[in-house]
């Protein structure tokens, strides 16, 4: 029984947590790159992937050889980015490519769900 103030001290209370591995690659020189240009590191952007209400894209003008994805979700920062992927190791593995701020009118895409 887990007891803190505020809590009926005589309910017992349950938690569920579910966790799942997500492996994510990336060229180390390249995060250098993004973090420089785009004020934005791989780390950060790792974490899109565990959002709920993430937009996930096709990108088939730049998949040249893998399929390429862009994802739109909000950071472990509560920054919503834009990040462009792909996937590696039959979809267990996600390859970052590049990770940047959303534009303005991203951000309401996001907020409306894709909807324009």
């Amino acid at each position: 029984m887990i007891k803190k103030e505020g809590l009926d001290a005589d309910a017992e209370y349950n938690y569920s947590v579910n966790t799942f591995a997500l492996i994510c690659e990336w060229d180390e020189r390249k995060n250098v790159r993004n973090k420089r240009k785009h004020g934005v590191s791989f780390e950060e952007a790792r974490w899109c992937f565990l959002d709920e209400n993430a937009l996930l894209i096709e990108d088939p003008d730049h998949s040249r050889g893998d399929e390429r994805f862009v994802l739109m979700g909000l950071s472990l920062k509560m920054r919503i980015l834009v990040v462009c992927h792909a996937g590696r190791a039959g979809g267990r593995v996600i390859r970052i490519i590049s990770a940047r701020k959303a534009t303005r009118r991203e951000q309401a895409q996001y907020g409306g769900k894709g909807a324009s």
